[in-house]
């Protein structure tokens, strides 16, 4: 049986716009990352899959790293990274200039960090949610958009601090 919360019933109306997405794992993350590529792609999304292609044991940073340096160069325009928590690729994605990554385990989190925080990475943990939550979870996080307004001045707040 798959639990569905409410929240997500209604995110699942709002259709994400078609966009480029690039998705990395390390070894933990690895057959969710393979279940959520297809996922996109048959709802129409360009996806760059930019490894781990084994479940092999790898360290998240170097998946983190190829990530989150595309989407701050402009090459995807949203990033997902999936480790066993999401926490380790949330840390490492977020030591990159321009990236805001957020780790997500439902739909409101996700919903919010793209429209408080302009979110351009989320990260999944493949040890705590099923492939149904996930699903749900990156349609939550993909229909939704940045508000701007008063968010604005905090996000560039939060991209000050890089400087």
């Amino acid at each position: 049986m798959i639990e569905v919360c409410g929240r997500c019933i209604g995110l699942w109306m709002r259709e994400a716009k078609l966009m480029k997405i690039m998705i990395g794992c390390d070894h933990g993350g690895f057959e969710l990352k393979e279940v959520l590529k297809k996922y996109l792609a048959d709802k129409g999304h360009e996806v760059e899959d930019a490894g781990a292609y084994t479940p092999d044991r790898v360290d998240y940073p170097d998946y983190a790293k190829k990530v989150g340096e595309a989407v701050a160069a402009g090459k995807a325009e949203q990033g997902i990274l999936i480790c066993g928590t999401g926490l380790g690729m949330s840390i490492a994605a977020n030591k990159i200039h321009g990236i805001r990554a957020a780790v997500c385990g439902d739909c409101y989190s996700a919903e919010k960090a793209r429209e408080h925080n302009n979110a351009n990475i989320l990260c999944l943990g493949a040890r705590v949610l099923g492939t149904g939550l996930a699903e749900q979870i990156v349609d939550a996080y993909l229909g939704a958009s940045f508000l701007g307004s008063y968010h604005t001045q905090r996000v560039q707040k939060i991209m000050d601090l890089e400087k």
